[in-house]
C-alpha cells in the first residue's frame, strides 16, 4: 500500500479537497483549501482529478516519509525543503522512492503550504468530502506524528511538467477586492470610506475560519443585533468592537453581524495567505 507517513506536523496540518457542495441548509459549510489556487496547482502538475485531497500546511514544519515509491509537488506559501537531506524546489515534480522523507522548513511569506500526491490522499470522506472542517468538527482527524495517510492509485494521465514558475505568495501587505455588503446601512456613511482608505493588520487570532483583523472602528448606524441569516466565504463581518473579521474556508453558515462588504471570490486565496502582522487594504 502506497502512503504518506507524518513524521512530524509543525503548527497544523490538515487534509483538504476542493470542498463539501451542498450541505449549507444542514449548517454544514464548504470548507476545503483556504488558498484554492495553490491546491488546484498542486493537482493540476501531478495530474490528479481537480478534486484529489492534499495536505494543507500552516507555517511549515511538516516532515513526511514514503511509503512505497510516490510522486509529490509542493504548492503555495514558499517554504525551504529537503528530500533525505538534500534541497529541493518549490512548484516542481518530486519523485520519492519507498522511505524517502521530504522536511519543510519555515515560509518567508506567505501562511500555507501544500503538499500534493499523485493519486491523492484516500482518506474516507464525509459528506462527498475529505476536508477537514476545523469549526464543524468534520472530516479526518488533523494528522499527528505516527498517523499514516493512504493515497489512492494514480490517475489514468501523467504530469506533462516539471517545473512550473509562479509568483511568489504572501508579503507584507496584500489588496483584497470587494463589492458592498447586503447590511451597508447598518454603517454610518463614513463606515465603508474608512474601510476603503485604511489598512488593517491580521491578528494572530486567525484561523481557517476567519482572519481577524485590527484597524480603524467601522462605526454602525443602528443599535442591536441582526437575526442570523446566511454567510459566505469572504463576508467582512463586523461584531459590536468594530473591528472586522474576514471569514475564510471554514466560515460558519449562519452569523448575526451585519457584513459591510465581502471579498471577491478570485482574491480569497490572497486573503488565506495573509499571516499575522500583515497589512490587508479593501478596494471597490
Amino acid at each position: 500500500m502506497r502512503a504518506l507517513e507524518i513524521v512530524a506536523t509543525g503548527p497544523m496540518v490538515t487534509v483538504q479537497d476542493a470542498g463539501r457542495f451542498g450541505h449549507a441548509a444542514l449548517g454544514v459549510g464548504r470548507s476545503g483549501a483556504a488558498d484554492a489556487a495553490s491546491y488546484a496547482l498542486a493537482n493540476r502538475m501531478l495530474a490528479n482529478p481537480a478534486g484529489a485531497a492534499a495536505l494543507e500546511v500552516t507555517l511549515g514544519g511538516l516532515r513526511v516519509r514514503a511509503r512505497g515509491p510516490l510522486t509529490v509537488t509542493v504548492t503555495g506559501a514558499d517554504t525551504p525543503l529537503r528530500v533525505d537531506g538534500r534541497g529541493a524546489a518549490m512548484h516542481t515534480v518530486l519523485c520519492l522512492s519507498d522511505g524517502a522523507e521530504l522536511v519543510m522548513g519555515t515560509p518567508a511569506r506567505g501562511l500555507r503550504t501544500y503538499l500534493g500526491v499523485r493519486g491523492g490522499v484516500d482518506v474516507p470522506p464525509v459528506l462527498g468530502s475529505r476536508s477537514t472542517d476545523v469549526l464543524a468538527g468534520l472530516g479526518p482527524d488533523l494528522p499527528a506524528p505516527g498517523t499514516v495517510l493512504p493515497v489512492g492509485p494514480p490517475p489514468p494521465g501523467f504530469p506533462n511538467v516539471d517545473l512550473v514558475p509562479v509568483p511568489a505568495v504572501g508579503g507584507p501587505e496584500t489588496t483584497l477586492r470587494v463589492v458592498p455588503g447586503p447590511r451597508r446601512e447598518w454603517f454610518t456613511d463614513g463606515a465603508l470610506t474608512t474601510l476603503l482608505s485604511s489598512a488593517y493588520e491580521v491578528t494572530s487570532r486567525s484561523d481557517r475560519v476567519g482572519a481577524r483583523l485590527s484597524g480603524p472602528v467601522l462605526d454602525r448606524a443602528r443599535d442591536g443585533e441582526l437575526p442570523s441569516e446566511g454567510m459566505v466565504p469572504g463576508s467582512l463581518q463586523v461584531p459590536p468592537t468594530g473591528e472586522p473579521v474576514l471569514f475564510l474556508a471554514d466560515h460558519p453558515v449562519t452569523g448575526g453581524y451585519p457584513v459591510i462588504a465581502v471579498v471577491r471570490s478570485a482574491d480569497l486565496p490572497l486573503a488565506a495567505q495573509a499571516r499575522p502582522g500583515t497589512a490587508i487594504r479593501f478596494t471597490l
